[in-house]
C-alpha cells in the first residue's frame, strides 16, 4: 500500500430501529459474534515527513515489524435494572490479540461516539484502552490509535458498530451472557528505526523477525523496561469474555469448518444422486416398468 495508509472497517450487526435516538446509521453489515475471520494486515506508511527524518534516526531496510490487534465490544443486559434509555452497560476497547499490552506502540486512542452522548469524543491515554458507557441504542463508534513517535507519525483509523442485542432477535436477553462482538487485524510498520526494534523485539504484543547474527541493537531505556513489569491488562475482568484469536485456535476453527462443509456436500451429493435416480426411472418406456 504504497500511496497511503489503508484500514480495515469492522463488519457487524443490522441497526437499530430508525426513530432511536443514538441510533448512527449505516449500511447493514455481517455480525460475527462467535467468531471472525483474521482480516488483511494494515500496513502504515509514512508521510514525507517521516521521510525526511530518516537520514536521522538508523532504520533496518527491509524489515517489518507488526502488532496484532483486537477492537470491538462487550454489552451487558442490566434486567431488572434496565429502564427505557439504560438496557445495557457496555465497553468499546482496542486490545492486543492475547490481551496484550498495547502501550508499547500506542500513546492514546480517541473514541467518537454518538453525539447524543455528553463529550461525545474520548479519549484514553493509557491501558487498557477501552471506555465503557450505558444506553440502549447500536451506533458506529470511530476509533482512532494515536502511535509513539517512533513508531508512526500518522493515526489509524478503525470503525467498530456498537452492538448490544444478541445476533438472534427472537433470543432472549440474558444478564449472565454478555453480547461480544470483535474485530481482528495487523498493524504493519515497515523499515522501524534500531531503537524501536531494541524497545519491542521482546515484547509480547509484537511480531518482529530474526535479525542477522552479530547485528547488534543499542541498549533499551531503563523507564521502558519498568513500565512494561507495571501494566498488566491481563487482569482486566472482561479477559474471560474476550475472542480466542491464537493460531492454534483459528487452525481448530478452520479444521470444524472444513470438516461441516464436508459433511454438507456429502449431503447435497445424495439428495443429487435420488433426485437423479427417480429422473432416470420416469424416462424409461412403459415396456420396462
Amino acid at each position: 500500500m504504497k500511496n497511503g495508509m489503508h484500514f480495515i472497517r469492522g463488519l457487524f450487526l443490522k441497526d437499530m430501529p430508525q426513530n432511536s435516538s443514538k441510533n448512527h446509521s449505516s449500511n447493514q453489515q455481517l455480525d460475527v459474534t462467535s467468531h471472525t475471520p483474521k482480516s488483511p494486515r494494515t500496513k502504515m506508511v509514512r508521510s514525507s515527513d517521516d521521510n525526511e527524518k530518516k537520514n536521522l534516526v538508523k532504520k533496518l531496510k527491509d524489515i517489518e515489524i507488526s502488532v496484532p490487534i483486537v477492537y470491538g465490544n462487550i454489552a451487558f443486559w442490566l434486567g431488572k435494572k434496565a429502564s427505557e434509555y439504560q438496557s445495557h452497560k457496555w465497553t468499546v476497547y482496542v486490545r492486543g490479540a492475547t490481551n496484550e499490552d498495547l502501550s508499547v506502540v500506542v500513546k492514546r486512542v480517541v473514541l467518537q461516539l454518538h453525539s447524543s452522548f455528553n463529550n461525545p469524543m474520548r479519549v484514553v491515554e493509557s491501558p487498557p484502552f477501552e471506555l465503557s458507557e450505558s444506553g440502549w441504542g447500536e451506533f458506529e463508534i470511530a476509533i482512532t490509535l494515536h502511535f509513539h513517535s517512533d513508531v508512526s507519525e500518522k493515526p489509524l483509523h478503525l470503525y467498530h458498530h456498537l452492538k448490544l442485542y444478541p445476533e438472534d432477535d427472537s433470543g432472549s436477553l440474558s444478564v449472565k451472557k454478555p453480547v461480544v462482538v470483535e474485530s481482528y487485524d495487523e498493524v504493519v510498520f515497515a523499515e522501524p528505526s534500531e531503537g524501536l526494534f531494541a524497545r519491542v523485539q521482546n515484547h509480547p504484543a509484537v511480531i518482529v523477525p530474526r535479525l542477522p547474527a552479530g547485528f547488534s541493537l543499542p541498549p533499551v531505556p531503563a523507564e521502558d523496561a519498568d513500565k512494561r513489569k507495571r501494566i498488566d491488562p491481563k487482569d482486566n475482568p472482561l479477559t474471560q469474555w474476550f475472542t480466542n484469536f491464537s493460531e492454534a485456535d483459528e487452525l481448530l476453527k478452520l479444521a470444524a469448518a472444513r470438516q461441516q462443509v464436508q459433511a454438507q456436500i456429502a449431503r447435497v451429493r445424495r439428495q443429487l444422486s435420488l433426485i437423479d435416480g427417480q429422473h432416470q426411472q420416469q424416462l424409461k418406456p412403459p415396456s420396462e416398468l
